[in-house]
């Protein structure tokens, strides 16, 4: 150990805080928290006391940097905060990092709303989930039930005539006030008790109503409600498991091999089984039980919208109960109970749990070799039909988009043991070439791409084993001349894009892939992606280049003003769509100045 890391660790405080070790590069390996930083930490650099996978992470710190906190819970919250920001190879992690689908109440607006979001914000909307991908069947039997509207806020200040939501009955229509305020609102409230898992007190509530009604000779009424219960009934079908205790639980169950674990999560609530979710978690290596869970707990929660009375667990959460344990009270508003129970119906709950979650990680293990043998196979028959030297493990393809020449540019996007590398994919703005040229253009492009690994450049510095360009012998002609000049020896191939036919550089016929095999749908892979992250690219140019042209344009609008107008507006659409008297709302716009703007935008 070098003795810039000695001093570091002999001036550790004795405090609460987490910690972030960092490679050569700077780049996040590990982040951890502890009640003394100075004993964590040190205790990293004892080797001998480490399993083999920690070891291998040490032996790749080049520095670390810790922040102190006055307590472990805020140390719990900082920490997962950082493993979301910079996800590093050493921790045990949620795989992927897309966001589900939570419903959002507009509790704030006159007439709230229903919508499926994947961000929380804190506008003083009610959130309920996350939920699968099952909410989109949800929410339509949501709405058959309760006919909330589904309209924008600026379809419902119009007024006029009802739209055809009113007349399947899937909206009560506030927009011509066929119903008031205080029964929209009353309806809303009742949603929200459902999706709070108050499902047979609503329905309870409505069966009283459907016999008022009927008592009253109020047929109508009493058809609705009667339609209205069966669609709630429906929707509860399937929890047909309850607890004995009438109590919000999560249980959880673990599953897992030595690559990765599932963890299945089954919601109670008011003692009634509402559904569940699988997660799949990375990077365990041979990490305890203890420690997945603990870290399964806290991204989980972390998102969550409701934390319930009691989690049941797999496994003892050990030395960090306590700080988990009062973060999710802190959440919660009141006490919450951390249970590992190892008899009587709560332990059934348990193994019910982890039977479903072994389950979900044979489909994972049976997916992933699949996956394996369908990858091994394209690329071993990519190998023999091209006449490769080696397995094409990293394949890098390339494209070019323009429109008439006008904002050229190019993609690379990178394949790794048949999968997408995206961390490696980069794109290029063609610099050098006027028009439409894209035999000039594909030259600029490979040209730059192997002069920055020439020069060391640590994103280029990993060469492909097999090169596709997107286009004919045009562009694979030029692509040959760039590795001639570089005195690179790596296969290269163009892809007809209508007769998916590939050209090699030393071959007069084209080389069909067999229909439907295994090696042409990777190649087709290869340049559908090369061509979306091109057109991406293209489109955002584009459209800086229109806002730029178009607000730039008018006299008095500044990047200033032109940033409040496309925050409010979200776009020049927008602007343009906007009322002079929403224009100068701003406190940047005089009404001037909005009269000026909405003559120029005609």
């Amino acid at each position: 150990m070098d003795k810039r890391l000695e001093e570091k660790l002999r001036l550790l405080p004795d405090s609460p805080g987490v910690y972030i070790y960092r490679d050569s590069l700077g780049e996040p390996l590990y982040v951890g928290k502890a009640i003394s930083l100075r004993n964590r930490v040190r205790s990293y650099f004892q080797r001998d006391r480490l399993e083999a996978r920690i070891r291998t992470m040490v032996e790749q710190v080049a520095d670390f940097e810790y922040i102190s906190t006055d307590t472990e819970v805020e140390a719990l919250i900082l920490e997962n905060n950082l493993i979301k920001k910079y996800r590093p190879k050493y921790n045990v992690r949620l795989r992927d990092d897309k966001q589900y689908p939570y419903l959002k109440v507009t509790v704030k607006e006159e007439y709230p709303r229903v919508l499926i979001v994947r961000q929380i914000t804190d506008d003083g909307s009610r959130y309920f989930g996350p939920y699968t991908q099952s909410i989109y069947d949800t929410v339509k039997v949501l709405n058959r039930a309760f006919p909330y509207r589904t309209c924008t806020n600026r379809r419902l200040k119009q007024g006029g005539r009802a739209c055809l939501q009113f007349h399947i009955k899937r909206c009560n229509a506030p927009c011509i006030n066929a119903v008031s305020k205080e029964e929209y609102q009353e309806m809303i409230g009742e949603l929200i008790e459902f999706l709070e898992g108050k499902q047979e007190r609503i329905m309870d509530r409505l069966t009283i109503r459907m016999q008022e009604a009927a008592k009253n000779l109020d047929f109508e009424r009493a058809a609705e409600l009667r339609d209205q219960l069966q669609t709630l009934r429906k929707l509860s079908e399937k929890q047909k498991i309850t607890s004995e205790h009438q109590e919000d639980r999560d249980v959880i169950g673990l599953a897992r091999n030595p690559y990765q674990a599932v963890v299945q999560v089954f919601f109670f609530r008011e003692g009634m089984l509402l559904g569940r979710e699988s997660h799949v978690l990375t990077g365990i290596g041979t990490e305890s039980d203890s420690v997945v869970v603990a870290a399964f707990l806290k991204q989980y929660y972390e998102l969550a919208t409701f934390v319930p009375r009691e989690i049941l667990l797999p496994a003892p959460l050990l030395e960090e109960e306590t700080s988990i344990k009062q973060w999710l009270s802190e959440k919660r508003g009141r006490v919450v109970q951390l249970s590992y129970p190892q008899r009587g119906s709560k332990k059934d709950l348990l193994n019910m749990a982890q039977r479903n979650a072994e389950l979900v990680l044979l489909e994972e293990e049976h997916k992933e070799e699949n996956r394996k043998q369908r990858t091994e196979g394209a690329l071993q028959e990519l190998k023999e039909f091209l006449d490769l030297p080696l397995l094409p493990r990293r394949i890098e393809c390339y494209d070019i988009s323009n429109i008439q020449g006008t904002n050229a540019v190019g993609s690379m996007v990178t394949f790794y043991e048949g999968k997408p590398k995206k961390a490696d994919y980069r794109r290029f703005k063609i610099k050098t070439v006027q028009g439409p040229d894209d035999f000039a253009s594909m030259e600029e492009v490979l040209f730059r791409r192997f002069k920055k690994f020439q020069e060391g450049d640590g994103s280029f510095v990993e060469l492909p084993d097999l090169i596709i360009v997107d286009g004919g012998k045009g562009q694979l002609a030029r692509a040959r001349d760039v590795l001639s000049f570089y005195q690179l020896d790596i296969p290269v191939f163009g892809l007809a894009k209508e007769e998916e036919l590939l050209f090699a550089v030393n071959r007069s016929e084209p080389i069909c892939l067999p229909r439907n095999s295994p090696g042409l749908y990777l190649v087709q892979q290869l340049r559908d992606e090369a061509h979306r992250f091109a057109i991406g690219y293209h489109r955002q140019l584009r459209s800086k280049k229109s806002v730029k042209s178009v607000l730039d344009e008018i006299p008095g609008i500044g990047p200033k003003r032109k940033k409040a107008l496309l925050k409010k507006f979200g776009s020049v659409k927008g602007i343009r769509l906007a009322s002079i008297e929403e224009l100068a709302e701003l406190s940047e716009i005089t009404y001037q100045l909005a009269e000026r703007i909405k003559e120029h935008l005609r």
